[in-house]
């Protein structure tokens, strides 16, 4: 078990397989004990990096998260990297995770080799963000399925860092917070916008947000699965990785 410290707080990562680094960004209400369950098709050809974002897993626990997780999140990301000092290093950031990656991109472009996007909103939360948020939570808390997960990624104390989640996106969605730091347009590391066209976690209009972003920027693609559930990294785990593979290096078979 390894950490690093981020504002006098221990932040958990873990390292699986040898090769260039990636590292993988949980998104909201999970943990890296997601990623463990990709690692087997990115381990033989990346040094796969995982965190917990503190308040989340085995990281130190939060009072409270701020309503610019994300933004926090993309500086704790950035922390990982210098501390392991690893050079540049490609970034998937899934679902919330999304957010913090495009903006440790924008914060730091040194440190980034590319940036896959996947499954999230875009430049503004969805018009019903916080009425579709507290209906999800509160099925979630009363599904069994659902208290389980919280409970594998968190731990006993599940409930208290889903409460704290969502008390933050709330304030976030309320006071409608900037998603981005800095202008999307400066954005100059190569990005991968990845969704998939059932998720009816993310807005209706994904692909058309997508293709609007990535045609602000010089280096980006989009591509959108026509099936699979929320995030499209999991649900569609296989064709994900040969996509991102090469997103990453073109050369990979």
């Amino acid at each position: 078990m390894a950490y690093f410290k981020y504002q006098n707080k221990s932040v958990f990562y873990e390292e699986f397989g040898k090769g260039e680094p990636l590292i993988f960004l949980h998104g909201n209400t999970a943990s890296s004990k997601m990623s463990e369950l990709l690692i087997p098709l990115y381990a033989d050809n990346f040094r796969c990096i995982l965190i917990d974002f503190l308040g989340y897993g085995q990281s130190d626990r939060v009072e409270n998260f701020s309503p610019d997780m994300w933004y926090d999140e993309a500086l704790q990301t950035i922390a990982l990297i210098e501390h392991l000092q690893c050079g540049k290093v490609s970034l998937i950031g899934t679902s919330g995770g999304a957010w913090a990656a495009v903006n440790a991109a924008l914060e730091r472009p040194n440190l980034f080799r590319v940036v896959i996007a996947d499954s999230f909103d875009g430049r503004t939360l969805n018009e019903n963000f916080s009425a579709n948020l507290l209906s999800e939570r509160k099925k979630a808390k009363e599904d069994t399925q659902s208290r389980q997960f919280y409970e594998w990624c968190q731990g006993a104390d599940w409930e208290k860092i889903v409460d704290l989640d969502t008390e933050a996106l709330l304030k976030c969605a309320e006071k409608k917070r900037p998603l981005f730091h800095k202008p999307l347009e400066e954005l100059k590391t190569p990005i991968l916008f990845m969704g998939s066209k059932e998720d009816e976690s993310c807005r209706n209009n994904m692909e058309e947000e997508y293709k609007e972003m990535a045609s602000m920027l010089s280096q980006s693609s989009v591509y959108l699965f026509p099936n699979g559930s929320h995030p499209a990294l999991f649900s569609n785990a296989e064709e994900a990785a040969t996509l991102i593979k090469k997103f990453i290096n073109p050369s990979f078979p």
